[in-house]
């Protein structure tokens, strides 16, 4: 790594504590994208398991 890319990852990591990360926070913020995307993986797990209990039906 060079000098440029220590200095971006220092950088990125004092954006957000990491108390904050879990925080119910809405609008533009990156709470908001990290439970974005935990909610979209949970649904599509629960559209597999759906689509996986139907197939055994039929």
């Amino acid at each position: 790594m060079d000098k440029q890319s220590k200095i971006d990852i220092k950088e990125t990591k004092n954006f957000v504590d990491k108390k904050e990360l879990n925080l119910w926070k809405r609008g533009f913020t990156p709470q908001a994208e990290i439970w974005n995307g935990r909610m979209a993986t949970i649904g599509i797990g629960i559209i597999f398991i759906f689509i996986a209990l139907l197939s055994q039906l039929s």
